[in-house]
């Protein structure tokens, strides 16, 4: 995605459980075979679908050449409903919040990070998934940031110094 304008409208999904090695390669042919023929009024969109950490479906479309419809975004919901169906899976539970620890990712509902918060195994520094990015630029710079400095923030108690 290294050749897309920073301005590439971004959609991330994440599942509510790890792909497995198997569910990766299958993801990754279908989702070049859809970005392949993606099209919005009849013009062929730039775009690239990518699996990252086992756990999220990157879609981007390049909207210098043609720009996303919304019956072109539709035919990518219904897509990752598909998705969904075939895999047993949830991509659109916004109650999930994934966070960094080490090399590994964990997610949890947003009552299980307040938890984990009050148990001092997460801070309001601990990686997290920005997965509200809209924009390549996004992606690229607030992708991964501290809880602190995003939505996930306004769910945890204040902390008192």
């Amino acid at each position: 995605m290294h050749n897309f304008s920073p301005q590439s409208k971004v959609w991330v999904y994440q599942s509510d459980r790890v792909f497995t090695t198997d569910e990766v390669t299958a993801l990754e042919k279908v989702l070049a075979e859809f970005t392949q023929q993606w099209t919005a009024h009849n013009q062929q969109l730039k775009a690239k679908g990518e699996i990252l950490h086992n756990r999220f479906i990157i879609l981007m479309v390049d909207e210098t050449q043609a720009e996303a419809s919304g019956c072109s975004i539709d035919k990518s919901v219904h897509f990752l409903q598909e998705i969904e169906k075939q895999l047993g899976i949830s991509l659109f539970n916004r109650q999930l919040v994934s966070i960094k620890d080490g090399e590994e990712v964990k997610t949890f509902t947003l009552n299980a990070i307040k938890t984990e918060f009050a148990n001092n195994n997460i801070t309001a520094n601990t990686l997290v998934f920005n997965t509200l990015v809209t924009t390549k630029q996004q992606f690229d710079t607030e992708w991964e940031l501290p809880i602190s400095q995003t939505w996930v923030n306004r769910f945890l108690p204040k902390q008192t110094a």
